[in-house]
């Protein structure tokens, strides 16, 4: 069993120091992981992103991380990543890692992702340079996860996860207003999820959305945004593969929520 925490949108500020702490050094008991799902700083400001390194630092678990739209507010994204990673923090964009902890082998594809709408309702190339630069934004950083998560095939992993900020599914978004869905995020994400297969997809970014949903190719989607699971994190529990057998097909591993912290 691979035990996924998981919590996105903790926005951490310069009067924040030591409000998780106390509940992330925890994790070893209860995780073998901790996925952060992006706006970690609530201006994306070096010293904030030094608060949330400070949170982190020498858990006794994997930490992997994705930036979100606060993490790039104040134009330093890089310096932030920077500083998580010196704090040993996978900072992922396009990219895959794999880490591994009490023998299971846990591969995380991660990009920020972007808004654009879902299927029926969603932003088109066409038109405006400005609008064609939004959309193929959005389409670049879903290209991304699914290289990604793709280049996880080539290893043994118990489980895969895609992380990102923003929302691959509209099912998370249930309780924010419909106007601003193509703002939380992008059925290209959820595309290259089921694309590329993935065991468990976790995002955040809507704060009044809702936990639970799934794409369309049977992949379980976890809001973890702060204000949606209302605790420091959430674990999930996945079935880890036999020894010696390779990831299964897309979404044949069902998470199951168990402890909260």
């Amino acid at each position: 069993m691979t035990r996924v925490a998981a919590v996105g949108d903790i926005h951490m500020g310069l009067d924040s120091q030591g409000t998780l702490r106390p509940a992330f050094e925890t994790l070893p008991d209860c995780a073998d992981i901790l996925l952060l799902a992006g706006d970690l700083t609530r201006h994306g400001m070096p010293e904030e992103a030094r608060v949330v390194a400070r949170e982190i630092k020498d858990l006794g678990v994997p930490v992997v991380a994705v930036l979100g739209n606060h993490d790039h507010h104040d134009g330093h994204p890089d310096e932030v990543s920077a500083i998580l990673r010196e704090a040993g923090a996978h900072v992922l964009e396009g990219e895959a890692t794999v880490v591994t902890h009490g023998g299971l082998r846990i591969g995380v594809a991660g990009t920020k992702g972007f808004g654009g709408g879902f299927v029926g309702r969603c932003a088109g190339e066409f038109g405006e340079p400005v609008m064609k630069e939004f959309v193929r934004y959005s389409r670049h950083r879903a290209d991304g996860l699914r290289a990604a998560l793709e280049e996880l095939h080539r290893y043994a992993c118990d489980a895969r996860i895609a992380l990102t900020h923003f929302a691959p599914v509209p099912d998370t978004l249930a309780g924010e207003p419909l106007e601003i869905y193509p703002f939380l995020g992008s059925y290209l994400l959820a595309e290259a999820i089921d694309t590329a297969g993935a065991d468990l997809a976790v995002h955040g970014h809507a704060h009044a959305g809702t936990e639970h949903g799934m794409t369309g190719g049977g992949v379980k989607v976890r809001n973890v945004a702060q204000p949606v699971i209302g605790r420091a994190f959430h674990i999930y529990s996945l079935d880890s593969c036999r020894p010696g057998e390779g990831p299964r097909a897309r979404g044949t591993r069902l998470p199951t929520d168990t402890d909260e912290q």
